[in-house]
């Protein structure tokens, strides 16, 4: 086995902080894992991780082995991104995070255009709602909505998406059109809410004449799964918070309709979130640019076209009432 592989799987152990997880990462068994770190040890002379039972903690000597290898990896990659942008012979796998209702309807359609340029290189797309931890995962690039807490990774933005709420006909003739998120506390609705384990308090940030606003809204109903809450939603169980994208169609037909249209929903950023070395590889970056300009060009067509998409819908369900 060569050193530079076991530098990698030594950066991999100290990051994910398991011998089994650098192993799985890296398509290896434990037993070469832990040849690898026992051969690098004995180059060195020293004891990079204090093992125990329970544990494996990187020692002083392990610590600062670990940054001159992050700077022996990032320049193998720079210059391996030179060759390939000079080939433009791009190979190898991605590993691709995204939120459930991005990844499905935006992510994945695009995937066999972006591979069907490029014959070498494989696409790997998690789809999850919560939040990824790109180092500890594996990750080269992810795809979220919001604001990312890591001041440590680079962005790229997409576009701010607009998203509004809704609820079903059904649900608004039981319950009534709220004017405003006042109008959602004060009268009770019934709130479909997206929140993951551990999570703050549930509030909506909304748009008022003076400005964004929280609301803590409540209700009985609540998921993980973005496309939970539509279904819930189309069900006439509740109001739910969506972006436009996701749920154009459904505006389209009437299934679902925007209330409290006083006070919004604040637009949320999408963006691509990555580190500093996985964006020197060139087929990360390239996906990158295909997918910006691809999902960029989608969202604010969607968005340009949502108030006359809800207009009328709205107006039908008034004369009802």
């Amino acid at each position: 086995m060569s050193y530079f592989d076991s530098i990698r799987t030594f950066v991999r152990v100290y990051e994910l902080g398991s011998m089994s997880a650098a192993g799985r990462d890296l398509r290896i068994s434990p037993a070469v894992t832990s040849a690898r770190i026992a051969q690098l040890e004995e180059h060195l002379g020293v004891r990079l991780f204090q093992r125990t039972t329970r544990s494996l903690n990187p020692t002083e000597q392990g610590k600062s082995f670990y940054r001159g290898a992050i700077e022996i990896l990032e320049a193998v990659e720079n210059a391996e991104a030179q060759i390939v942008d000079m080939t433009e012979n791009l190979k190898g796998s991605l590993y691709v995070a995204a939120p459930l209702g991005v990844g499905r309807r935006l992510i994945a359609p695009a995937v066999p255009d972006f591979l069907d340029d490029y014959a070498e290189v494989s696409i790997r797309l998690r789809l999850t709602d919560r939040k990824v931890d790109l180092t500890t995962e594996g990750l080269d690039l992810a795809f979220f909505l919001g604001q990312p807490e890591d001041s440590n990774l680079r962005i790229r933005k997409i576009a701010d998406v607009a998203r509004v709420l809704v609820a079903a006909p059904s649900y608004l003739e039981k319950r009534g059109m709220p004017a405003n998120g006042q109008d959602i506390l004060a009268q009770g609705h019934e709130c479909l809410s997206l929140r993951f384990p551990g999570a703050a308090e549930f509030q909506w940030r909304l748009m008022t004449n003076e400005g964004p606003e929280r609301f803590p809204v409540r209700g009985r109903y609540e998921s993980d799964d973005g496309d939970v809450l539509t279904d819930w939603a189309l069900a006439g169980r509740g109001i739910a918070m969506k972006p436009i994208f996701e749920i154009s169609e459904h505006l389209k037909t009437g299934a679902l309709i925007p209330v409290a249209l006083e006070t919004p929903p604040e637009p949320i950023q999408m963006a691509c979130l990555y580190t500093h070395r996985r964006g020197q590889d060139p087929k990360t970056r390239l996906f990158m640019d295909f997918m910006i300009e691809r999902i960029g060009a989608t969202v604010r067509d969607t968005n340009l076209n949502s108030d006359r998409r809800s207009a009328s819908p709205v107006r039908a369900v008034a004369k009802r009432r």
